[in-house]
């Protein structure tokens, strides 16, 4: 079954699937503000490409974007991580249990 509408947490990894995308939002988040043309710069990659994956980071968001001018900068949304940061505390739960239970295992048989 196709959802209609992606949950948070598919359209966070979702845009953090594609490599150049994390390369760009890694870029951002190191950044305190950053325009499509230092992202451009040294990027390998076309101004329009940036901006495309721009576009993915802020839908989904990871970014916010402040226009001056001509000129758009971006600044990493942290928040936009937390869908991801959630999933990964549910799964790190039932991992912290499993190796719980095999360091008891292991207790019980060498002792």
């Amino acid at each position: 079954m196709i959802e209609a509408t992606p949950n948070p947490i598919t359209t966070v990894m979702r845009a953090l699937a594609d490599p150049t995308r994390r390369a760009v939002f890694e870029r951002v988040f190191d950044s305190k503000e950053i325009s499509v043309a230092e992202l451009t710069r040294g990027s390998g990659v076309t101004q329009g490409a940036i901006s495309q994956h721009l576009k993915s980071l802020k839908q989904a968001g990871l970014v916010a974007e402040r226009a001056e001018g001509r000129n758009v900068y971006y600044r990493a949304a942290p928040q936009g991580l937390e869908p991801l940061v959630t999933w990964m505390d549910h799964y790190g739960v039932f991992w912290r249990e499993r190796f719980q239970n095999l360091r008891d295992l292991l207790k019980e048989i060498d002792p």
